[in-house]
């Protein structure tokens, strides 16, 4: 049995690496999960980042975005064009690049804390 050292989800996550070795890949495609990992077969199955990466490129990334393209309408009245070619760029280049390392940092923070779906605890209280 293959003991494997503690990896940091900074570190593995951010670069789509496998949570277990760092080798291998978490994804197939642009944020597709793979079924396990192609070198030491981490089955990924416990990977449900659902839509944390998401909510943090909304929060941080596509706000601030909004923010500008509404500042710019209101301060200087572009024609339509223009946020075309100003708005819509900056809003694809401050969303979609960050979706996958956000979602590998949850994918590798998941297996690093060992999460898993929340259940009851049906156990009398003690004290």
């Amino acid at each position: 049995m293959t003991v494997w050292p503690p990896l940091p989800p900074m570190h593995t996550g951010l670069r789509g690496r496998c949570p277990r070795c760092g080798q291998g890949h978490i994804f197939q495609g642009f944020l597709t999960i793979r079924a396990a990992c192609e070198v030491c077969d981490l089955d990924y199955s416990f990977a449900e980042p659902a839509d944390g990466p998401a909510f943090f490129v909304m929060t941080f990334a596509c706000v601030p975005s909004v923010l500008l393209a509404v500042w710019l309408e209101v301060q200087f009245q572009p024609a339509w064009w223009l946020h075309l070619l100003i708005s819509l760029p900056v809003i694809l280049i401050t969303c979609i690049p960050p979706l996958r390392p956000l979602k590998g940092w949850l994918v590798s923070s998941q297996y690093y804390h060992k999460a898993e779906e929340g259940k009851w605890d049906r156990s009398p209280p003690h004290g």
